[in-house]
């Protein structure tokens, strides 16, 4: 006990004398500069306590990397109108100021609320706000209440000016051909976005008897342009970063449909016009799920997918958002990564547009090639749907049977047209026939020779 006794006191002691050296060594390497740092240390506790809360908000509003950027950067940028920080300083944007306080004040006619108590809501949910957002906004808070109101309200009165055509003169360019689609564009662009739930916050507090459904019945018929899909209500659960992540979620199943996901990456080593020559036969598919493939019976069934001057963009800032929050969920970038594995060349724009499965109203399959073969460029998957994978193994291992070959080149070659069919038929017939008077002539000639015998 005494030896234990001893033991502990040496150690405390010992402890002690190490506080001691480092408080001295603290001391020395601050070299009594400590006034000198005290902003820096502050400056740097902020950040880490930034970063923890980012981490735990999980921000949804990114600016993207300049490896996703390169390829194309005007269908990340705003053309028309700014939403959000962003790019509210963008000078070519400025335009559209003017238009935003215009739609406010008609937002303001109509609310339930005063101005006072939408600003008093938007203030309190400012720093929530701003924690959506990666990058630190350098922006005053009266000057970002300011912001994030206007823009809100200008979206909710494009909504409704838009489901009540009747109400709006014919000189708003918002709701008038070409503004109003570059509008609809930009207010989809990931780095072009407000949370939603602000959005929605002002439209229950202004409009209190408009109902959840019919407000996203509206959002879903502002946007539908882009989606050949039926109108699935989400969930009430259902956390909706933005207008970016609703659209993508308008586009999926539920969660809970949602196909598994395995780690492997198999590649589809055919494209549609090899898959065709071996037989394949490529039909549009009538799913009501989006991006639902099938494989049956030597039958390849895809969904219907336009090609029209903006799909780029909206593929484009889907997967973008895909990327950052949903990089292990990416089932919108699966489909155009299968897109991309199928079409090779202009051949196999034709033979997809052909069946009804491309809609090409951009008229140059070169075009629809390139811009499908550009998309996944700096793309990372770091999963894939398992019934795609599946899909894949069952096309290759169909490709490389050499009867799918044999019989596929016999039906083009010989049974392709009815003429093909008819004439095929009739030199099969003809071979028959001298077949059969050949064995008839060599029966008798034998017959003779053994009678002569």
């Amino acid at each position: 006990m005494e030896q234990s006794a001893s033991r502990e006191i040496q150690l405390a002691t010992a402890s002690t004398n190490n506080e001691d050296q480092n408080t001295q060594k603290e001391a020395d390497i601050s070299g009594g500069n400590e006034n000198k740092n005290v902003d820096l240390v502050i400056e740097i506790r902020k950040i880490v306590k930034r970063t923890e809360i980012q981490l735990l908000e999980e921000c949804r509003i990114y600016k993207l990397p300049r490896y996703l950027r390169k390829w194309n950067e005007e269908a990340y940028t705003p053309q028309v109108i700014s939403i959000g920080p962003f790019h509210h300083e963008n000078q070519r944007l400025k335009a559209m100021e003017e238009h935003k306080e215009r739609y406010f004040r008609s937002f303001m006619k109509r609310s339930e609320r005063s101005l006072e108590y939408l600003v008093g809501t938007v203030r309190e949910l400012e720093e929530r706000i701003r924690r959506c957002y990666e990058e630190t906004i350098d922006l005053a808070s009266d000057c970002f209440v300011k912001l994030i109101l206007l823009d809100a309200c200008f979206i909710l009165e494009l909504l409704f000016r838009r489901s009540s055509l009747r109400l709006t003169s014919r000189d708003d360019s918002m709701v008038v051909e070409p503004r109003a689609a570059a509008v609809k564009v930009d207010l989809l662009l990931f780095e072009n976005q407000l949370p939603f739930f602000v959005i929605k916050k002002l439209q229950h507090l202004a409009f209190p008897s408009f109902s959840d459904a019919l407000f996203f019945k509206n959002i879903f018929s502002y946007f539908d342009v882009f989606t050949d899909i039926q109108y699935r209500q989400p969930k009430p659960n259902a956390e909706i970063a933005h207008f970016t992540d609703l659209l993508r979620t308008f586009m999926l199943p539920p969660p809970e449909e949602l196909p598994e996901r395995i780690t492997e990456h198999p590649k589809l080593l055919y494209s549609a016009t090899q898959l065709h020559k071996a037989g394949v036969k490529f039909r549009l598919g009538k799913s009501e799920r989006s991006f639902e493939i099938k494989f049956e019976e030597g039958v390849l069934k895809i969904p219907k997918l336009e090609i029209e001057g903006v799909t780029e963009v909206v593929i484009r800032n889907v997967m973008a958002l895909e990327q950052t929050c949903y990089i292990e969920n990416a089932y919108f970038t699966d489909y155009f990564i299968f897109m991309d594995q199928l079409i090779n060349s202009r051949k196999d724009v034709a033979l997809l547009a052909q069946e009804k499965i491309l809609v090409n109203y951009l008229g140059d399959n070169n075009a629809v090639m390139s811009m499908i073969n550009n998309l996944n460029k700096g793309i990372v998957s770091e999963t894939a749907r398992v019934d795609y994978c599946n899909l894949y193994e069952e096309l290759n291992s169909f490709y490389e049977k050499s009867w799918h070959h044999w019989k596929a080149t016999l039906k083009r070659e010989y049974f392709s047209t009815p003429w093909r069919f008819v004439s095929t038929v009739a030199a099969i017939i003809l071979l028959l026939l001298t077949f059969m008077q050949t064995a008839s002539s060599m029966r008798e000639l034998l017959f003779s020779r053994a009678h002569m015998g």
